[in-house]
């Protein structure tokens, strides 16, 4: 088969396709002839060499599929064969076939383009667990969002949304603030022009926000503690902006406020499992109904993995960035 592998720790140049064996499930595991592969920020810190992947998964980038199962482990349910699913895998997802766990599929609802489905399981996935079950966002809070036209930022508000938030992003130019709006924003401020507390406090009515999602850490950590209200929730995903913080530990604890973290690649199996059933019972509805359908940016064909990861670094992107993989492999062969 043919896979986009990492040569050496370095930019985007290092992807290169290479072929390898079509690898065989494990008991309990399955093969996926994938269609789509989403292509997420880790992909990157991992082909730069400062994210390495879990003991025994691959060493392949991709961590979200869209395909056909194929081929079946031992001890899986025989009616798993020839399912069109999105499944969310520890690696290998750059790949013309991919091992997935069935209890980490989802069904691809008729009327979901594979291409959507590859984008959907990362983002949901981290954005559920981060917002819904760590932050216990209720209807009628205000979340503020950084990085709000990202794939996690455009779930995130989607999500909101859906269950009846108010949602402040950030985003870095006034056109992703306006496509942030478009995407379902209340408020969407520019970062490098507006500051985000004194926006979101006022936006808020002096009250801030009941919970905060942030991917930069580093400096925002305090900033992100004054722009919520008393009993917030602050809810960190990654350390764009550095893994240290200094906060004033007082005024936490008078405002009663929490952090809160998580990365969901090291989290075990029966853990994505649970969440799987969680997310097919409250999410997957609006999905089968088209009220949630991922935000895309740009399609690029297997071969052209480094253009990807280049367009995912620039920043310029809004919403996911997808791998089609059958027919760039099919034109390879």
């Amino acid at each position: 088969m043919s896979v986009i592998a990492i040569t050496r720790p370095g930019g985007p140049e290092v992807l290169a396709m290479e072929q390898r064996d079509v690898p065989a499930p494990a008991p309990g595991e399955v093969l996926v002839r994938v269609s789509h592969a989403g292509v997420n920020r880790p992909d990157c810190l991992q082909r730069a060499g400062s994210y390495p992947p879990p003991e025994n998964a691959s060493d392949l980038p991709g961590l979200e599929i869209s395909g056909t199962v194929v081929a079946l482990g031992d001890g899986v349910d025989p009616s798993e064969l020839g399912k069109n699913v999105c499944a969310l895998v520890n690696g290998g997802g750059y790949a013309e076939y991919c091992i997935a766990r069935p209890e980490h599929c989802l069904i691809v609802p008729d009327g979901l383009p594979m291409a959507e489905a590859a984008a959907i399981p990362e983002t949901l996935f981290t954005v559920w667990h981060n917002v819904f079950q760590r932050g216990y966002a209720r209807d009628g809070e205000t979340i503020l969002i950084h990085g709000g036209t990202s794939g996690i930022g455009t779930m995130a508000t989607m999500l909101a949304k859906l269950f009846d938030m108010t949602v402040i992003t950030t985003s870095g130019s006034d056109e992703k603030c306006a496509a942030s709006r478009e995407i379902g924003a209340d408020l969407a401020i520019n970062y490098k022009t507006q500051d985000f507390v004194e926006k979101t406090v006022g936006f808020t009515d002096g009250r801030g926000a009941h919970l905060v999602l942030d991917m930069v850490a580093g400096n925002y950590t305090q900033r992100n503690l004054d722009a919520l209200g008393e009993d917030g929730r602050l809810v960190v995903i990654a350390v764009l902006g550095g893994p240290k913080s200094e906060i004033n530990v007082a005024k936490m604890m008078v405002r009663r406020q929490s952090i809160t973290g998580s990365t969901m690649r090291a989290r075990s199996n029966a853990f994505k499992g649970m969440l799987a059933d969680e997310l097919f019972r409250e999410v997957w509805p609006m999905v089968e109904g088209g009220e949630l359908r991922p935000v895309m940016d740009e399609v690029f064909a297997l071969s052209d993995a480094a253009r990807a990861h280049a367009r995912m670094e620039d920043g310029d992107h809004i919403g996911k960035i997808v791998l089609q993989v059958q027919e760039a492999v099919l034109g390879a062969n």
